[in-house]
């Protein structure tokens, strides 16, 4: 009778510590998924940018990511330029359980809007609202990152960069 009663509270027992390891992981799983601490840094790079008509140019980049809000929360901001170019985009956004969201602009072609869309360990797809519409989509592989901005109805139609730490 002893051996049964023993072995009935061994089974809650070991239930309560698998719901609890199971929850644990669920939880880092979870903060795997958000980018923005492994972004937090200094960034270089070179890309190119895509004008009005077709015409490129090709630029040096200078990226800046600072991580807040116990890594919810990250400011960046991405100079790029050349003799005759200059970009430079700044946004803060905020992960929440994998969306994305937040504000951003550019400085140089006084632009500035909001920006949504999702988050995962690796890659930010957002939406460009505001004074253009466009996309930003930034892919992170180490110590390796690109970001490729699409615009419509502007004189800048895109950026294409990469970055290395």
């Amino acid at each position: 009778m002893l051996r049964t009663t023993h072995t009935f509270f061994r089974l809650p027992a070991l239930a309560v510590a698998l719901l609890l390891a199971t929850s644990a992981l669920s939880h880092l799983a979870r903060a795997a998924e958000n980018p923005f601490p492994a972004l937090a840094g200094t960034w270089n790079g070179s890309g190119t940018a895509t004008l009005e008509g077709g015409k490129t140019e090709t630029l040096r980049c200078k990226g800046y990511y600072t991580n807040g809000g116990g890594g919810s929360a990250l400011g960046l901001s991405i100079r790029c330029a050349n003799a005759s170019a200059k970009v430079e985009l700044r946004a803060n956004l905020n992960y929440a359980n994998g969306a994305v969201s937040g504000s951003w602009e550019e400085r140089t072609y006084n632009q500035s809007g909001t920006v949504s869309g999702r988050a995962s360990d690796n890659k930010l797809s957002l939406a460009i609202s505001g004074g253009i519409t466009g996309s930003l989509s930034l892919s992170l592989s180490g110590r390796h990152h690109s970001v490729a901005v699409s615009t419509g109805g502007s004189t800048l139609k895109g950026i294409n960069i990469s970055m290395t730490r």
